[in-house]
């Protein structure tokens, strides 16, 4: 199954953005500013796009230490930059602030974002304390700001977290579509860059079958036939990158030889 705005497309790809540190966090470059997270954002969807994949999705990945509220300087340079690099665009774009679903789905709306992925349920025992979203405030910010339309993405086992629900994750996925109106289901590992759990990918896929289940983190080029029996898409970023590493630059080598092996695929 895939997203409409994704027409016939099977097995989708959606490719990280990782945007520098924002105003107000540790690792922010002043000197450079918004200039340059403008800058090196663009050069990576360059290759992105070169490289063939379906989609974009921005996140504030380099923010580090995590916050679950995103201040008003944060919030604005993103929805800057997201809308300075949108000429740009060539294929459907989502974005994604950590670990705040309001912001996230405040900054899709303004920038015409397709999709927004977050944490949008649960409670976690996490890196940053103690993890409680609130997904109907998200959901009901989005119906109020005209954007019905824009997809919401429920990563629904945090990366840096522990959820403290202790259903099983099938049925915590089931109830997020269910009751929470999920538009797709996201799995991940438990680290950014890290595989998640092919047992707790394969039970979700089995139990959801009204919305995409998509593959979180940690997709690379050795692991995607399997995750492609179970999952109707990636999100991928660490794979992409120079070496692997997350925090480098987009290696658009890297992105080709992925992207043809997913055509291969599908």
């Amino acid at each position: 199954m895939v997203f409409d705005f994704f027409g016939d497309k099977k097995k989708v790809v959606i490719s990280m953005s990782h945007i520098g540190a924002l105003p107000g966090a540790p690792l922010y470059d002043a000197k450079g500013g918004l200039n340059k997270l403008i800058d090196d954002a663009l050069a990576d969807v360059e290759k992105l796009q070169a490289g063939g994949v379906d989609a974009i999705m921005f996140g504030n990945e380099n923010d580090r230490p995590y916050v679950f509220k995103g201040s008003p300087e944060s919030i604005a340079a993103m929805s800057a930059i997201v809308q300075a690099i949108k000429p740009e665009l060539k294929v459907p774009f989502g974005v994604n602030y950590l670990w705040d679903p309001i912001a996230s789905v405040s900054i899709g709306a303004v920038t015409g974002a397709s999709f927004v992925r977050e944490i949008f349920t649960g409670v976690f025992a996490s890196d940053m304390g103690i993890w409680e979203p609130n997904c109907a405030e998200a959901s009901r910010l989005r119906h109020n700001l005209g954007r019905d339309d824009m997809k919401l993405l429920f990563n629904i086992n945090a990366e840096f977290a522990h959820s403290l629900d202790q259903r099983p994750i099938e049925l915590r996925a089931k109830s997020a579509v269910f009751s929470s109106l999920a538009d797709a289901i996201l799995v991940s590992g438990p680290i950014t860059g890290e595989p998640a759990d092919a047992s707790n990918l394969r039970k979700v896929a089995e139990t959801v079958k009204n919305v995409p289940i998509f593959a979180n983190t940690g997709v690379n080029i050795d692991n995607v036939t399997d995750i492609f029996n179970f999952a109707s898409g990636v999100v991928i970023g660490t794979h992409f990158k120079v070496d692997g590493y997350t925090w480098n630059a987009v290696d658009g080598d890297r992105v080709k030889r992925f992207m043809d092996k997913v055509n291969s695929l599908r």
